[in-house]
């Protein structure tokens, strides 16, 4: 169905040709109609199906540009999600002369006051910077006529389910209500029941969740050898542009520390960057000043880079639907994009999760050995090498040094001299610097049965390395992963069940360091 059937006015109609879109997909078909007719709605769709339009549009023929008040408020997730909705909306709006705010933490909230008293239809928000808002009384919430909660599972899984009923018991009663998940567990169903009017339900099936044009490959590997493992699978694939998934902040930080040890150009994003550093980093890698971008879940929603090729799933994802939006970022445009997920022997289950929804088996992956990425970098300089001496500047570079050049052909070799230059810019790999990681928390255990945890590492073939073949609340999260905490403490790294877990006393002030030595 195309937008112009939809009921819009002109002037989204002309904003949205102008945005280059025709046809409206399915979640904006049925929801658009229903919304513009005042009903609440609850729509499931997974992320990249145009949700931001459905609820955009509609709100936006509502809004009154002559009233100098707030009439719409949408809250969502992440700082991401945030600026990207607000970004959707505002270009959507222009013509008719709407002005959209975003509000989130990890910005001057004095300069975001500023902002909303210079005058806002519609605030995006996180719903921390909100509340704070709200309690400054910066926020006013009495004139709002349309709610919306996007991407409310994701919400959910972060702990903000407090916050979100928080602010929805400050809004007038007689709103109107959109509500977007890509899941619909409980939690999210009572806030149906509790907060909206006989809500219609949109569902959109997810025809397929990952793209054909991602290889998707896992390495089932021990935690203590991920590292190495991971850094040696970059020296031989040589990704254009990768990025690196990790669990928690702390992972973050410290692979993308020990990935600039190592070499590479990598910078890492979370939640607690600060938003000028990060969208620094962000255009340094859309603009290829960065090999590797290291980032959590939560910090690389929304983002919207093209040219990605690698995907790396250090830590597995719990939620099989945050798989899903990593390997997204991969594989777009037409082109071809591969992922790699470290898979430790205990998190095979996850493996399983991951494989049933999205209906496709990953393939294992072979690791490469420490002379196998030796060798490939040896590879990749002999060949910058002879670019190098094919360039148009090199013989007016060369002639600068011509007389030191002649002295050293005259001590020694050719071979000498290749040699030696080879070592300078391929480290060998007894040389590599030492890289700490400390060990995360595992994921609670989960049985991989129906045969998964039988899967092997995959053999070699054809030469290569590639063989055949998201919690109530933070209380209940807390309470599993004490519980996954007693079950690896008693059992996990002891083979003799009825022998006592001993702890060195390093481990007795830090906890697991795991410490990788290269090729050691």
């Amino acid at each position: 169905m195309k937008f112009i059937e939809l009921g819009l006015s002109q002037e989204l109609l002309t904003e949205i040709e102008k945005a280059g879109f025709e046809e409206a997909s399915p979640i904006q078909e049925q929801t658009i109609p229903l919304a513009l007719t005042g009903k609440d709605v609850i729509g499931q769709a997974q992320t990249g199906t145009g949700k931001t339009a459905a609820f955009g549009l509609p709100t936006l023929e509502k809004i009154r540009p002559q009233e100098a008040t707030i009439q719409a408020l949408v809250i969502a997730p992440t700082r991401e999600l945030a600026v990207q909705s607000q970004e959707e909306l505002f270009r959507f709006g222009r013509s008719k002369g709407v002005r959209v705010r975003s509000v989130y933490g990890g910005s001057s909230i004095e300069k975001q006051i500023k902002a909303l008293k210079a005058g806002a239809h519609i605030v995006v928000g996180t719903p921390g910077r909100l509340l704070d808002l709200i309690k400054r009384k910066a926020l006013k919430l009495d004139k709002i006529e349309t709610l919306i909660l996007d991407e409310a599972d994701e919400m959910l899984n972060m702990g903000f389910l407090d916050d979100i009923e928080a602010i929805i018991e400050r809004v007038p009663a007689d709103r109107q209500t959109l509500l977007f998940s890509a899941t619909m567990p409980d939690a999210i169903k009572r806030i149906g029941v509790q907060f909206m009017k006989e809500p219609e339900h949109v569902k959109i099936a997810a025809k397929e969740l990952t793209t054909e044009l991602v290889d998707q490959y896992y390495i089932r590997i021990k935690e203590q050898e991920k590292f190495d493992t991971m850094t040696r699978l970059m020296d031989v694939e040589q990704p254009e542009l990768a990025i690196v998934f990790g669990r928690t902040k702390r992972r973050v930080d410290e692979l993308t520390r020990g990935l600039k040890i190592r070499g590479f150009r990598a910078e890492g994003i979370h939640g607690d960057l600060d938003q000028g550093k990060r969208l620094r980093v962000l255009r340094d890698f859309k603009n290829g000043n960065l090999d590797v971008l290291v980032a959590t879940d939560v910090a690389a929603r929304g983002l919207d880079i093209s040219g990605v090729t690698h995907v790396y799933n250090y830590d597995i994802p719990q939620d099989p639907e945050s798989y899903v939006h990593r390997i997204g970022r991969t594989g777009r445009a037409g082109k071809s994009g591969q992922s790699v997920t470290f898979v430790s022997p205990n998190e095979m289950g996850y493996l399983q999760i991951i494989e049933n929804l999205t209906k496709k088996r990953m393939k294992g992956l072979k690791p490469p050995t420490a002379e196998e990425a030796y060798q490939a970098k040896k590879k990749v300089a002999l060949g910058k090498i002879e670019r190098d001496f094919a360039a148009e500047d090199f013989a007016a570079k060369a002639t600068k040094v011509s007389k030191d050049a002649q002295q050293l052909a005259s001590e020694f070799s050719p071979e000498e001299l290749a040699a030696y230059i080879l070592t300078l810019v391929v480290q060998d790999p007894a040389d590599l610097p030492e890289v700490e990681i400390a060990r995360e928390k595992p994921l609670p255990f989960k049985p991989s049965g129906n045969g998964y945890g039988g899967r092997g590492r995959g053999g070699r073939r054809d030469g290569g390395y590639r063989s055949g073949n998201r919690d109530r609340n933070r209380r209940d999260n807390y309470r599993d992963n004490r519980r996954n905490d007693r079950y690896d403490r008693d059992n996990r790294y002891r083979k003799n069940k009825n022998q006592k877990p001993q702890n060195t006393s390093s481990e007795k002030k830090t906890g697991f360091v795991i410490r990788n030595k290269g090729d050691k």
